[in-house]
């Protein structure tokens, strides 16, 4: 009996042994240096073990030039990362680092067409944007290092990728099938990964467009209406009051999904998280006040008007400002901020068109316009 314990105790030992080594490969793979060739290019990059012994190194500069070194256990063979527009590997495009029979290194980008045939895999095809002058593959103490840099059109943020292996190495630039391979979304604001099919796209999605329909939308128009329309008196009252109301409800809704979004993926977006609540907080204070609204022969109804007024106008100015920094750091496609800009810029020429109008109108009458 006092045998078994100690052959137990024994293997116990052992396994966390194990354990201990394998946690401390874990964070060598990213504490470690790298190439002394690489250092010059691809230094202070943030750091992320993704898959097996698969280790990502990144950093995305301010024109959107994405720059990545991929790492891992090498003896022969090739090394490849993927870059899917839908988690499928099948139209994605893909940079492959191998060492050539010859000791050469070698780099290419290959668009994956299909999962077999000659064709599968083709060489210098694909819509990566990126110069043959800046690729590299450093082989290093039993390890590979794939270094590229990409050029995109928008900030990445959660991007699909294709991670994959295979152990014979290409003769004329034909790859061998894949020995082993891996899909994931990975986070390049946060460093978080995620199971493809387990990002809340559609939690984004919702909170990006009900905010943008609530604050960069209606909200405006019920001021438009407030502003430059009561001689409709008093449709624009009722008119303003119904947008204003709805437009807020919308938007407490985009904040909450923003906040269930938050709770999943934990993003460390402090600026756009600020403004949200800041936007809210003002957004709040204009609903209760039109409960304390005081009678327009009250005296302190001109202070109630200039406090309704300019936080109104501050609700709109820092929402919008929020909508764009949004737009960027969701890593959001074109047609978001090509929508959003077209958007803010007939809202802009609207009210200019309409404070003219409003200001020729003054001139030509000393009566004042009414208050609410």
């Amino acid at each position: 009996m006092a045998r078994a314990v100690a052959v137990a105790a024994g293997l116990a030992a052992v396994l966390v042994s194990m354990l201990a080594s394998a946690a401390t490969a874990q964070m060598d793979s990213c504490s470690g240096d790298l190439p002394a060739s690489l250092v010059g290019n691809y230094s202070g990059m943030a750091c992320q073990p993704v898959w097996n012994n698969f280790v990502l190194r990144y950093q995305q500069d301010k024109n959107k030039v994405l720059r990545v070194v991929l790492s891992t256990m090498y003896s022969t063979g090739w090394v490849g990362m993927g870059f899917s527009r839908d988690g499928l590997m099948i139209g994605s495009s893909a940079m492959v680092g191998w060492m050539g029979k010859k000791g050469l290194p070698h780099i290419r980008q290959f668009s994956l067409r299909a999962k077999s045939g000659s064709k599968a895999a083709v060489v210098d095809r694909g819509f990566l944007v990126s110069n043959d002058h800046d690729h590299t593959v450093v082989v290093q103490q039993a390890k590979i290092y794939v270094a590229f840099q990409l050029k995109f059109n928008y900030r990445l943020s959660h991007q699909h990728i294709i991670l994959a292996f295979g152990s014979g190495v290409p003769v004329k630039n034909k790859l061998t099938k894949h020995q082993d391979k891996t899909s994931f979304t990975f986070d390049f604001t946060t460093g978080k990964t995620f199971a493809d099919g387990a990002f809340p796209y559609g939690l984004r999605r919702a909170h990006g467009g009900l905010n943008l329909f609530a604050w960069g939308i209606l909200l405006p128009i019920g001021a438009i209406l407030a502003r430059y329309f009561r001689r409709m008196d008093p449709l624009w009252f009722y008119l303003h009051v119904g947008i204003q109301l709805a437009g807020f409800i919308i938007g407490l809704a985009g904040v909450v999904a923003g906040v269930a979004l938050y709770s999943k993926i934990q993003a460390d977006i402090p600026a756009h998280r600020g403004l949200g609540i800041f936007v809210l907080f003002l957004g709040i204070l204009q609903v209760l006040a039109f409960f304390v609204r005081p009678n327009t022969d009250s005296k302190y109804r001109k202070y109630w008007n200039w406090y309704h007024h300019w936080a109104g106008r501050l609700v709109l100015f820092f929402a919008a400002a929020n909508i764009v920094l949004g737009i960027h750091v969701g890593g959001s496609h074109d047609s978001w901020k090509i929508g959003y800009g077209f958007n803010l810029a007939i809202l802009l020429v609207a009210v200019i068109g309409l404070e003219f109008m409003l200001w020729t109108r003054w001139s030509k009458n000393s009566n004042s316009t009414p208050t609410y």
